[in-house]
Order: structure tokens, then C-alpha cells, then sequence
């Protein structure tokens, strides 16, 4: 009898009682350097995962005429990004003095002493060069269909190698803003509005496609592609998210660490879902229709914004800010579209719109940070991500063209700038 009220507890105990262990438990050095340097590298490549989420995202919303171009941007940026942040990105970032504002322009080198490191230098800048890659992603599909494929070139290594470390260097790299107290956690700011403002200011310079706005009041649509691609991209990029949140704990040798991440990647999962809903049941009480392609960047804002504070949130908080940074989808998406503002895949109101609101909520559920601390970071990164672009986008477009021709938009740019048609269409 007492044999089996023995194993009736152990049964209660390993169904309905958390196990406890003692946060103070640790591992010897040698063992958390291999398990951090393991958190960099999963979770790069997780991230890295996200370059092919973007491509498919983006190739499933453009029209049947420019999806090949779209493959070409998407693994092109990528590739330059590996390049110049390995040429000068990572050092411009992280060769910044405490407090101060800009780095060296000097290539990486793995010249650290593992020995007074918790980490292997070399996957700590894999881990930071995909969310350079990330960020130039976010331009991409903004742009589409009526930019020059060699002058975009041209942007991504000057972003990914100059602008975006200067500013992800205010935070991550010690600088100035990180003296001052200000939070992003994996980047709702420092790559996703850094990104949008980019994407933005390439938009207005640009100029919307061809036949996009009439010149009345109404906005001619242009059939997406493929919207199971669209929906497959966005749940390769919802993946890679657990990456880009959970690996920015930046370790995983204590009890505390792996518990961070654990919940990390609940918050983050739930935001999502909470974006999709509140999109499917705005659009079907406003319009009258489900949207889907809402509800997919419905995921993607609720992802951007949980981004900013993905640990500090209770599992209610995360839901709500998620399901708020889906609704600022909507209406960023709206106010563009009056603004006759060109935003072909809505990266705009993902990343620039729901950033913001994602890093500016972070004082809500994270009790060290200031609403004025935060506002000032992400007026800083925008306006300085804004500002730095429209310069880069002037000067390409005033030198060597930025906008195709109509009548090669028209063909579309599959054939005009590419050569190699993604579908086979009919002229």
C-alpha cells in the first residue's frame, strides 16, 4: 500500500508540479563558453533562415512580372551584407568608445583572447551580420518593381556596412545611447524602424509604380503573385523570430539564461498570434473580408513589436502588445496609401510603425526604462536612418538612375532588369 501511494505522488509530481532547481547553479567556464557560442550560432542561422522568408514573402505579393527580380535582390543584399560588414560593419558597430557615437572602419579580424571571453568572438559577428542582412531585407520588398537592381546594390552595401552599424553601434556597441539608458532588446528599433525609415525614404524618392494611384481617390491593386508563397514566407520568418529574440539573451550557460529564452520564445510566439487574429477580425468587421495578406503582416507586426521586449512581458502583455503592433499595421497601411506612398509588400507599417510602437511600449512591462529615454532612442535611430538614406538616394538617383523606365515596368522587371522570368507569361 505505501508502494503505491509512493508512485500515485511521483506520478502527481511529474505531471503537475514544475520541477525547482536552484538559480544559482552554474557550469564551469569552459562549459558556458561552449553553450553560448552554440546560442550564437543556432540562433544566426536561425536568423539567416529569415533571408529566404523575406525572398518568398516578397516574391508572393509582387506581380507575376518581377518575382525573379525579387530572388535576385534577396540573395544579392544578402551576400554584400556578409561582405561589408565583415569589410568595415562590424568594427564601425562595436570599435565605438563608451558612450561615443561611431566606430573604426577597419575589416574584422579574430584577434580576441577566448580566455577572457564568455563566447568564440568569430559567432558573435555571424550572429550580428544576419541582422545586417536582416535590416537591408526589409528595404527590398518595399522598393520592388520599379527600382534598378545595381543602384539598390549599391544602397545595401552602404546600409549594411555604414549606416545600419553606426546606429545599431549607439546601443549594442556601448555607445551613446546605451549610456543614456535605452532599451531594444533584439531590435524593434535598431533593425526593424532602422529599416522601415530606409524603406521609407526610398519610397518618396522613387516614386510609386506605374499605374498605382489614379488620379482620383482610388488605388489600383496589382495581383500578388502567389499567396501560398507569401503565407509560406511569413512562417519561415515567424521561425527564424525565435532566433532573433531568443538568441539576443546572448547566453545560455546558467539556469537563468535558459529560462530567459524559454520564455522568450513564448512571448514572441504569442505576439505573433495575436497580430494574426486582431488583423483577421479587424478587416472582417471594417471591410467585410478576412484578409489574409493582413493577416500575415498582422504576424509580422506583432512579431516587430515584441522584439523591443521579449522577456519582461507577462504572457497577457505579450498578446496585447502584439495585437496592438498588428492593428498599427492597418492604419500605417491606410495613412501610406493616402499619402500615395509606393509600399508594395506594407515593410513600411511592419517595421517602421510597429517598431516604434514595440520599442516606446517597452517601459509598460520592463520598470528600468523611461517612456523619455525610449522616445529618445527611436526619434534618434528614425530620424537618423531617415535623414542618412534620403542623402544615399538623392545621390544615386541623381548619378547613376534609381527608377526604371515605364514602359520596362510594364514589361515588368523579371524581363527588363533580370532576364529570366520567373512564370511564363504572355506579352
Amino acid at each position: 500500500m505505501k508502494i503505491k501511494n509512493l508512485l500515485l505522488v511521483a506520478i502527481f509530481s511529474l505531471l503537475f508540479v514544475s520541477p525547482s532547481f536552484a538559480a544559482e547553479s552554474t557550469v564551469n567556464a569552459e562549459t558556458q563558453f561552449v553553450f553560448n557560442t552554440l546560442l550564437f550560432l543556432i540562433c544566426g542561422f536561425l536568423v539567416m533562415f529569415m533571408a529566404p522568408g523575406f525572398a518568398m514573402l516578397e516574391c508572393g505579393l509582387v506581380t507575376s512580372k518581377s518575382v525573379s527580380s525579387i530572388a535576385a535582390k534577396n540573395i544579392g543584399l544578402y551576400s554584400i551584407a556578409g561582405i561589408m560588414f565583415w569589410l568595415c560593419g562590424y568594427n564601425v558597430a562595436y570599435g565605438i568608445s563608451e558612450g561615443g557615437f561611431i566606430g573604426t572602419f577597419s575589416p574584422w579580424s579574430d584577434g580576441t583572447d577566448f580566455a577572457k571571453d564568455s563566447y568564440a568572438a568569430g559567432s558573435d559577428w555571424y550572429f550580428q551580420m544576419v541582422f545586417a542582412a536582416t535590416t537591408a531585407s526589409i528595404v527590398s520588398g518595399t522598393l520592388a518593381e520599379r527600382i534598378k537592381i545595381w543602384p539598390f546594390f549599391l544602397f545595401v552595401a552602404i546600409l549594411t556596412g555604414v549606416l545600419y552599424p553606426i546606429e545599431m553601434g549607439w546601443q549594442w556597441g556601448g555607445g551613446w545611447l546605451a549610456a543614456k539608458g535605452f532599451s531594444d532588446f533584439a531590435g524593434s528599433t535598431l533593425v526593424h524602424a532602422a529599416g522601415g525609415a530606409a524603406a521609407l525614404a526610398g519610397a518618396i524618392i522613387l516614386g510609386p509604380r506605374v499605374g498605382r494611384f489614379t488620379s482620383g481617390k482610388n488605388l489600383l491593386p496589382f495581383a500578388a503573385s502567389s499567396i501560398p508563397l507569401a503565407t509560406l514566407g511569413t512562417f519561415v520568418l515567424w521561425f527564424g523570430w525565435f532566433g532573433f529574440n531568443g538568441g539576443s539573451q546572448l547566453a545560455l550557460g546558467t539556469f537563468a539564461d535558459a529560462s530567459a529564452i524559454s520564455t522568450i520564445f513564448i512571448n514572441t510566439n504569442l505576439a505573433a498570434a495575436a497580430g494574426v487574429l486582431v488583423n483577421a477580425l479587424i478587416t472582417r468587421f471594417v471591410g467585410g473580408k478576412t484578409d489574409v495578406v493582413m493577416m500575415l503582416n498582422g504576424a509580422l507586426g506583432g512579431l516587430v513589436a515584441i522584439t523591443a521586449e521579449p522577456l519582461a512581458p507577462s504572457p497577457i502583455a505579450a498578446i496585447c502588445i502584439g495585437g496592438i503592433g498588428a492593428a498599427v499595421v492597418i492604419v500605417g497601411t491606410s495613412l501610406l496609401e493616402k499619402l500615395k506612398i509606393d509600399d508594395v509588400v506594407g515593410a513600411i507599417p511592419v517595421h517602421l510603425f510597429a517598431g516604434i510602437w514595440g520599442t516606446l511600449a517597452v517601459p509598460i512591462t520592463n520598470k528600468d526604462t523611461s517612456f523619455a529615454t525610449q522616445f529618445l532612442g527611436t526619434f534618434s535611430v528614425v530620424v537618423f536612418m531617415f535623414v542618412a538614406s534620403i542623402i544615399v538616394w538623392s545621390i544615386l538617383k541623381a548619378t547613376v538612375g534609381i527608377r526604371i523606365s515605364d514602359e520596362a515596368q510594364k514589361k515588368g522587371t523579371d524581363v527588363s532588369e533580370i532576364g529570366v522570368r520567373a512564370y511564363a507569361i504572355r506579352d
